[in-house]
């Protein structure tokens, strides 16, 4: 019995390895985050891990313990269970190694290990967004991860199933005990409370050393069994006093000042993929980046406090059409059920008799997106396959340039007034763009960003300077901003709030006033009480959204990321997990937190209840 009991540990132990070497090689291909810890930071992410390595071996060490069993029930069976054993090794290291692999690429852009979320984005557009020097690295790190443990395992570990020798069948139940004693590593304890990824929570300030302890595969199949549908706590504020605070903070009771010429102006929304102001001059970014958008800002109204509710397009373009914030942990965008139940912009001004059109260069289909559309009761939805395929020839779909002439061509067309939105996608990864545009400094991935935002803003003003030859030109507003910020230049936090800053400019014919500046600080959601206060027609079903042009409207903005969201007003910051069930970072008073903490309940109950 001894033999088995040595086995059964030795396996143990080689799990417990494997997913502390998955952990160093995370550290390692993060280098640029872990370098700005402590040596005793690193350690404490490495010990703390442990917890939920422990906890992952124990799971797979299962399986193998019911083989190491059964070998004791039935005679002469070593053969049998050596090649079963085997067989589930090997698949439980190629299925690990792969999570682990991928983790490490999708956690440089969104900011959290790897769970279930990622599947719902993925297509043939979402893997090319990864060059080819990524993939090389990727794959020699699958190869060397699972080539280096399974010759370890059939060198120092498979023969030994062969060698067992025969007990009597009671020492089944010994072996059963040791299963069952799997349970502490697997809870992490006695405690009534199951292991979760707020035990390896340390540092109070910085992300990236509480996401290392991650175990990314005890994370990814934790996410995997949960419930499909989201629920959020209900309990995080009282539900009463968050409506109440909530309707305190977007309620404006002033009249807003008309910033239109024109009672029933055409509209044009453009939003520009991954535009964040570090790389908009008059929002205190780079410089020459972005020229045209750097111009236009002296012929319109530019808002230079407005953040991004999310970090992913399906959620800016709901915060933006819908008035709706993001939400942690998923976006309701996955729900239909959900979503036909959210108010929509065009669908308020189909009902005043505009025509209204939805213009994109990729998939409609990504992230459910088409069926949202559908809903918001766009007269008419362009797509990549709208397009000669020839011009499908980027990684995503059809190059701006192409999609903006697409728009004006339409709009030449189109009944009037119309109302339409453009979605761009060419600065989204891999940064694939058709021209060499003159900012270029190198062919690193900031580099490669900068360039492909510097063509999309080459896009966007030859959009403008032929919109200004149209007939429509003197009765329209374009309201241009983003879907999201970016991590780059200069990465940042997953929490951040210069990641979600984005710039939103109005400009266009209609506009009555020139180069002026709004600083009330606001946010994607506000757009839609902003937009319909022009027209008298705020609306209490964009339950969410201020009208930010009111002489008394509460300057406050709410990001949300990956469990975890951040209030901002023009004096305090306020940025809170989920996970670590606290704040990592408090400049606020007691007051503002409870703002705070009443805006994401109401918006936990609404969801909730849609």
């Amino acid at each position: 019995m001894k033999d088995r009991i040595k086995l059964f540990g030795i396996i143990g132990l080689y799990w417990v390895v494997f997913f502390v070497v998955g952990r160093i090689i995370f550290l390692l291909f993060h280098f640029n985050l872990t370098e700005t810890l402590s040596s005793g930071e690193i350690l404490t992410v490495l010990f703390l891990g442990l917890r939920m390595d422990l906890a992952m071996a124990g799971d797979w060490l299962v399986l193998s313990g019911i083989f190491l069993m059964l070998s004791i029930l039935i005679t002469d069976s070593n053969k049998l269970f050596y090649n079963i054993n085997n067989i589930v090794t090997i698949l439980l290291l190629i299925i690990s190694s792969l999570i682990i692999v991928i983790d490490l690429e999708l956690y440089r852009h969104w900011g959290f290990r790897l769970n279930t979320t990622p599947l719902f984005y993925i297509s043939t557009e979402a893997a090319g967004s990864i060059g080819a020097l990524t993939y090389t690295v990727l794959i020699l790190n699958f190869i060397f991860l699972t080539g280096g443990f399974l010759w370890f395992y059939f060198k120092k570990i498979s023969y030994r199933f062969l060698d067992l020798k025969p007990v009597k069948k009671q020492w089944g139940i010994v072996m059963l005990l040791l299963i069952g004693s799997l349970i502490l590593p697997i809870r992490s304890g006695f405690g009534v409370a199951p292991l979760n990824t707020g035990m390896v929570y340390f540092h109070k300030t910085k992300a990236f050393p509480n996401h290392a302890g991650i175990n990314v595969v005890w994370n990814f199949f934790r996410s995997l069994v949960s419930k499909s549908e989201t629920r959020y706590p209900s309990n995080f504020f009282d539900s009463k006093k968050a409506e109440e605070n909530l309707k305190q903070l977007v309620r404006t009771q002033q009249a807003a000042p008309s910033l239109l010429t024109q009672e029933k102006p055409n509209i044009i929304i453009v939003v520009l993929e991954s535009f964040t102001s570090k790389i908009i001059g008059p929002l205190g970014g780079i410089k020459d980046v972005t020229p045209n958008l750097n111009a236009l800002v002296h012929e319109g109204i530019l808002f230079d406090h407005f953040y991004a509710s999310g970090d992913r397009t399906d959620k800016g373009i709901i915060s933006i059409l819908s008035g709706y914030p993001a939400q942690p942990r998923t976006s309701i965008i996955k729900y239909p059920e959900k979503t036909q139940s959210l108010p929509y912009l065009p669908k308020i001004f189909s009902k005043s008799g505009y025509y209204t059109s939805f213009t994109y260069g990729g998939n409609i289909g990504f992230a459910n997106m088409e069926s949202y559309f559908t809903m918001a009761g766009f007269n008419s939805l362009t797509d990549d396959d709208s397009f000669d395929s020839k011009l499908n020839s980027s990684k995503w779909g059809v190059y701006d340039h192409y999609v903006f002439e697409h728009l004006i061509h339409e709009l030449d067309t189109a009944k009037t007034p119309f109302f339409s939105v453009l979605l761009s996608l060419s600065s989204h990864e891999p940064f694939d763009v058709p021209l060499d545009p003159p900012f270029k400094t190198g062919n690193d991935e900031m580099s490669l960003f900068l360039n492909a935002c510097h063509y999309t803003d080459q896009s966007l003003g030859n959009f403008i300077e032929q919109a200004k030859t149209k007939p429509w030109w003197n009765n329209t507003l374009i309201i241009i901003t983003a879907d999201h910020g970016h991590r780059l230049p200069n990465a940042q936090e997953s929490s951040d709030k210069e990641r979600f800053k984005i710039p939103m400019l109005w400009i266009g014919g209609a506009v009555s006033k020139k180069d002026t500046v709004i600083h009330t600080l606001s946010g994607q959601p506000d757009i839609a009480n902003t937009l319909l206060g022009q027209f008298q027609k705020t609306d209490t079903t964009f339950k969410f959204s201020k009208n930010l042009l009111a002489p008394d409207a509460k300057p406050f903005a709410v990001y949300v990321f990956q469990n975890g969201y951040g209030f901002i007003d023009n004096e305090s910051e306020a940025i809170y997990d989920f996970d670590f069930n606290n704040y990592i970072k408090k400049e606020s008073s007691e007051e503002k937190l409870m703002l705070g903490k009443a805006y994401m309940q109401a918006l936990f109950s609404d969801y909730n209840n849609r």
